[in-house]
């Protein structure tokens, strides 16, 4: 099994810092320790490996066909993981082969998805104690092929205080021969003892421009349909790929968002609104929580989307329902300042507690009649 990822040119966007890492691979000033800073699907992870591949092979090719399995003695990865049943003193070395099979197919992934592949999404992953007592182990061995040591340290703000506090010295002083690169998506939780320690690597989001240009090219996608899913994808490359790959999902997603609006537009007559209401947040916790987080993501960039064409900036609208009987330009005045905020609010809480397995459907139910009440609020009422 191998990675594609694993040559700068192979990065989606961050032209600047692919430049800036091959600047200081060629020129030998490579710092000891980086802290790569940016959300899910930015290219941190990527960014790693193809730096490592680099840092490790030059141009030979066996080296970097070793790199591509993931397999190079001198690339070292901790990351989150979780105890399963009565073990004990877990590290990352006792997940690595999943740990392979997880980034070959989902390199710009992020946690949550990495606690799903390991089937233990309702615990929270952790980097331990053990993980810092085998690092400590392995700097102190010389490389065995490659001029360096290179230890990726992936979601670094899941470290806890006594893991951080064990690995400060060597983080500070590493040997020589060792390199580390350090992996968060926030800088909050990570101590800032370890962040001092570090040359730190802000990413952005990935442009809408550059999304599109490489789903047109590589993906064979019209224009009109990459522009849809640069847009919804919203700076995230996992997401981008999730979009290409859900052929269907954006016509079930339609038909739910228009069942769900033109019944909360009915709650005020309707005495059986709520009812459906509850039979609409049932059928939809059924369905698994990736796909319900894809819904609710529709939603917010639908009901963006409404809010655009309602003052006048339809050429942001990109959306169109295969529904023929509903008109999203009917929907825009009902979004407005007044309510969008309100909106928004209560879907991305929606979305926090789904992916805290929470019991979607008082999640759903609960959101559903926010909506009655947001969506029927005037523009100038209090």
């Amino acid at each position: 099994m191998y990675l594609c990822y694993m040559n700068f040119d192979a990065i989606i966007g961050q032209d600047f810092l692919k430049t800036y890492f091959q600047k200081i691979i060629t020129s030998g000033r490579i710092p000891h320790t980086q802290l790569f800073v940016g959300d899910e699907g930015t290219g941190t992870l990527p960014m790693a490996l193809a730096f490592a591949n680099q840092l490790l092979c030059k141009n030979d090719l066996n080296c970097q066909n070793k790199v591509s399995k993931l397999i190079h003695p001198d690339l070292y990865f901790v990351f989150p993981t979780a105890s399963t049943g009565s073990a004990k003193n877990i590290n990352s070395d006792h997940f690595l082969s999943q740990w392979r099979e997880f980034l070959a197919q989902k390199p710009y992934a992020g946690l949550y998805e990495w606690m799903q592949f390991l089937n233990v999404a309702n615990k929270q992953g952790q980097i331990r104690v053990a993980d810092a007592e085998q690092i400590i182990k392995k700097v102190a061995v010389k490389p065995y092929e490659a001029q360096y040591k290179v230890f990726i340290i992936w979601m670094v703000e899941k470290m806890n205080n006594e893991t951080a506090n064990k690995l400060l010295k060597i983080l500070e002083e590493p040997p020589e021969d060792t390199k580390f690169i350090l992996i968060a998506e926030k800088t909050d939780n990570i101590l800032p003892t370890i962040i001092s320690r570090c040359q730190v690597h802000h990413f952005n989001l990935i442009a809408v421009d550059t999304i599109k240009a490489e789903l047109i090219k590589h993906y064979g996608l019209k224009p009109e349909q990459a522009l849809k899913i640069a847009h919804q994808a919203n700076g995230n490359w996992h997401k981008v790929l999730q979009l290409v790959s859900a052929e269907n999902s954006d016509d079930d997603f339609q038909k739910l968002f228009i069942e769900w609006v033109r019944v909360a537009f009915s709650a005020k007559k309707d005495k059986q609104a709520i009812r459906k209401l509850i039979v609409w947040s049932e059928k939809l916790a059924t369905e698994n929580r990736e796909t319900q987080k894809q819904f609710l993501e529709f939603a917010l960039e639908t009901f963006r989307q409404a809010l655009m064409i309602n003052y006048q900036n339809s050429s942001l609208a990109y959306y169109d329902f295969s529904d023929n009987r509903f008109d999203l330009s009917k929907l825009a005045p009902y979004i407005h300042s007044n309510n969008i905020q309100n909106i928004y609010e209560s879907v991305t809480d929606a979305l926090y507690h789904i992916e805290r397995n929470s019991n979607a459907k008082l999640i759903f139910l609960n959101l559903s009649i926010n909506l009655t009440k947001f969506i029927h609020k005037t523009e100038n009422s209090v």
